[in-house]
């Protein structure tokens, strides 16, 4: 009888590794969900970056306003009949 036990739980043991340690065990499953959370949070900012990206370039290609913000920011240019200003504040001395 106790030799029939052993034998019992060996067997039971052995139908329950595959399950908890296995290629689709439970410990498999809970690290691939963790990696698609993961993947999943980088993927929807660089659809968020992607979606900015798409509309400056529709303004790029529909309207002259995003082409002079550009314009003034980037390459420090101003349209004709104005006055450019810089302001220079004076350094602090320590």
């Amino acid at each position: 009888m106790r030799l029939l036990t052993l034998l019992f739980i060996t067997l039971i043991i052995l139908i329950q590794y595959p399950l908890w340690f296995g290629r689709g065990g439970w410990l498999n499953v809970f690290d691939l969900q963790k990696k698609y959370q993961t993947q999943r949070a980088v993927n929807l900012e660089l659809e968020r970056e992607n979606d900015a990206l798409r509309a400056e370039v529709n303004d790029l290609k529909r309207g002259t306003d995003a082409i002079e913000e550009r314009a003034r920011d980037e390459l420090g240019m101003i349209k004709k009949g104005e006055v450019f200003f810089e302001v220079i504040t004076p350094k602090e001395t320590k």
